[in-house]
């Protein structure tokens, strides 16, 4: 990725957090939504967003539902925000790597107060 791409992905990342938290209001989406990441392509037109979900499955289901429907709304609210010729198209993808590091600690957990002596 080039540099400018990296700067456009930090600054997409950053600007789609403040549209998230401000400007999305809807019900389905109930559970914490982090976004953790943004690829942009190298042309700048295209973004892959990953989005952490906190929550029951279906409530990742629903909160992925609302994000793609409002995939247009966000594209919208970013134009007057980014200064840039071409806002990417954003396209949602969920991201399980904080739920899976939160496993693997716990199985550690578990383990280390399993190997303690007693005393």
């Amino acid at each position: 990725m080039s540099r400018r791409a990296e700067r456009v992905s930090e600054l997409l990342r950053k600007e789609l957090s403040m549209v998230l938290a401000t400007e999305v209001h809807d019900p389905r989406l109930s559970a914490l939504v982090s976004i953790t990441r943004v690829g942009v392509s190298d042309d700048l037109r295209h973004a892959n967003v990953y989005v952490s979900i906190m929550g029951a499955s279906e409530e990742k289901r629903s909160g992925m539902k609302v994000l793609k429907d409002a995939a247009g709304f966000m594209h919208r609210a970013l134009k007057p925000r980014l200064d840039i010729r071409y806002v990417p198209e954003l396209s949602f993808h969920l991201d399980e790597s904080i739920e899976a590091g939160n496993r693997t600690l716990r199985i550690m957990d578990s383990l280390d107060s399993s190997n303690e002596p007693s005393q």
